[in-house]
């Protein structure tokens, strides 16, 4: 008997475990699963009405039934309901307008139920029911030009002034035909905003045009009326010497042991285009920022960065390199060389803040400061550097003294200038009456303009 007593118990608790196994298996099962189907889909959105909204309703089980309704606050138009015999895990709808409803006050709500498949909650499934609200929002923002220069020369700089409002707006910027966005920072009153653009000397065309667009997706769009100055840049065959590549070349190359089992020829490709990418990224990269701070004007002077200077090479030139009459290489001067005596020191004729003092290959010891506006300037080739980054240095500064660091071999400046990540012809900046064409005069008549208003 006591045999027979043990065995039932066993058997009991075998089927004990068993029943809470199933039970277990099937409360964790896919057909009990306790997850309500998902809204994709925002709690508040934006729409102009002129495309459907996208609603994709999804569940790990299936779903089932679900329905969608619309009200204006007033009046509730039901967009789509189903009961599906083949639950499905995804379900995307496109959702128009309903013409019975009232757009006008710019409010409404969208109402999305969903059940799914699932044996839970007695058997009735998991539901979800979600309120979207909707601000309808069918208008453009306001947006034009209100002044800007004359004219842009390739290779050069320009300014523009214009009006962007929305009250729902995203996103604005100055796009242009390849591909560059420019940034453009609050001006005089508000609504009201001020940007340097630049052509790249490699750009055969220019096209600027002002986009905005609000979360409602509606875009406005408008044209700054330039007059383009085409310019050629000079273009210089320059002979390799092995004094070169065995000097400066190999030196500049050393840093970089990959360049061991390089010859002479691939060692000059390599500083001359890898190298000269790598530095030239990193100062696109820093001249990239425009401060967010509204200013009322831009009062900048001529820079005149060393004393009794000579030109020696100028901006823009297509430099193509021959070793032994065999081509080898090209690259583009992104600034102009100025020389004077030995170690000539070199101020900053404006004020700005130094974002960078440092070695950057090619360009030796290189401070670079920014002026606002998204204006940088460049000084190569330094022997010497009075500042370092973060300073605030003054008009008239000494900032460092010329040098051969870098890829030179004579002691001179390379002084560059940079909008927005675009080196530009530094002969304007130079120029008062430019300055005072293309910079003073369009602020000056903006703000007149802006205050009849």
């Amino acid at each position: 008997m006591r045999g027979k007593n043990k065995t039932k118990v066993y058997l009991f608790f075998i089927a004990l475990a068993a029943i809470a196994f199933g039970g277990y298996a099937l409360y964790t099962s896919e057909s009990f699963e306790q997850e309500s189907p998902k809204v994709h889909m925002k709690k508040e959105i934006y729409w102009n009405l002129k495309k459907p909204l996208t609603l994709k309703i999804t569940d790990n089980s299936g779903i089932k039934s679900y329905k969608v309704i619309m009200t204006d606050g007033k009046k509730s138009v039901t967009i789509d309901q189903q009961k599906l015999s083949n639950p499905q895990k995804e379900i995307v709808l496109k959702v128009s307008p309903p013409v019975d409803l009232d757009f006008e006050k710019g409010r409404a709500q969208l109402i999305v139920e969903a059940t799914d498949k699932s044996y839970w909650n007695y058997f009735l499934g998991n539901t979800t029911k979600k309120r979207i609200n909707i601000h309808v929002d069918a208008k453009k923002p306001d947006l034009f030009v209100v002044n800007n220069s004359y004219s842009i020369t390739k290779g050069g700089t320009a300014l523009v002034i214009f009006y962007a409002h929305d009250e729902n707006m995203k996103h604005f910027s100055i796009q242009t035909n390849f591909g560059k966005e420019f940034k453009a920072q609050p001006f005089y009153k508000d609504g009201y905003y001020i940007a340097l653009l630049a052509w790249p000397i490699t750009k055969k065309h220019f096209r600027a045009d002002i986009v905005a667009s609000d979360k409602a997706g509606n875009v406005a769009r408008a044209h700054i009326p330039f007059y383009l100055r085409d310019k050629r840049y000079k273009t210089s065959k320059i002979n390799l010497s092995d004094r070169f590549l065995d000097g400066k070349v190999a030196e500049l190359a050393a840093d970089f042991p990959k360049t061991k089992t390089m010859d002479r020829l691939e060692r000059f490709r390599f500083v001359n285009e890898t190298l000269r990418q790598m530095n030239e990224k990193l100062i696109h990269t820093l001249t990239l920022n425009v401060p967010n701070t509204r200013i009322d004007s831009f009062d900048i002077k001529p820079f005149y960065p060393l004393k009794n200077a000579a030109k020696v090479a100028s901006f823009g030139d297509h430099r193509f390199y021959y070793y032994k009459g065999k081509f080898i290489s090209s690259s583009y001067h992104m600034g102009l060389d100025l020389a004077s005596t030995k170690m000539a020191r070199i101020v900053s004729s404006n004020p700005g803040k130094v974002v960078f003092a440092d070695y950057n290959g090619i360009y030796g010891n290189m401070p670079l400061i920014s002026h606002g506006l998204g204006l940088y300037t460049l000084y190569g080739h330094c022997s010497t550097l009075f500042v370092k980054k973060g300073d605030e240095v003054s008009g008239g500064e000494t900032i460092a003294k010329t040098g051969r660091t870098g890829l030179a071999m004579g002691d001179h400046l390379h002084f560059g200038v940079v909008v927005q990540g675009i080196e530009v012809r530094p002969e304007e900046w130079m120029d008062r009456h430019w300055i005072k064409l293309n910079i003073t005069n369009v602020i000056k008549e903006a703000k007149k303009l802006i205050d009849k208003k």
